[in-house]
């Protein structure tokens, strides 16, 4: 797989963060409307595995296991990190970065959700209290990011 650091996202070449949408209203350019929208760094650090000595490394890794979850199991799935972009190999999930501090990937799920034509189309993984009230209010289904982390480690079948 060829590394493409530009393949589905939602950050321009300056980091700015790109308004998928032409409105007034914060809509971000990830055209996920069903499926899974995980919050990145909260299944990430479901296991103690040193992932803060080497964030890129782990995010790829978790792109890596997202896609082979997704292609098995025919998923949809878009996933949200926090902080600038990063070079991940293109495949089948939908990646999005969020500049702009803590909880800034909470905000772009939860602006997501709430701006989908049909929020109960959606699951959001996330284990962040806050945007878990926010999101099942919009009507999404939420489930933990340690249970996700059992998902996509458990049997290939």
């Amino acid at each position: 797989m060829a590394e493409a650091s530009a393949a589905k996202r939602s950050t321009s070449k300056d980091g700015e963060l790109i308004l998928g949408l032409p409105s007034a209203s914060p809509t971000w350019d990830l055209t996920l409307e069903e499926g899974w929208l995980v919050d990145g760094m909260n299944v990430i650090g479901t296991r103690p595995t040193g992932w803060w000595r080497d964030r890129p490394r782990a995010m790829r890794e978790l792109v890596e296991s997202l896609g082979a979850w997704a292609e098995r199991k025919g998923e949809t799935v878009g996933v949200v990190f926090d902080g600038r972009e990063v070079p991940i190999p293109e495949g089948p999930v939908e990646v999005t970065f969020a500049p702009g501090g803590p909880n800034a990937a909470d905000h772009v799920i939860a602006e997501l959700v709430e701006a989908a034509a049909d929020p109960g189309a959606l699951r959001v993984v996330t284990s962040d209290r806050a945007l878990a009230e926010r999101v099942r209010a919009a009507g999404a289904e939420v489930v933990g990011a340690r249970g996700f982390r059992e998902l996509l480690d458990g049997p290939t079948s």
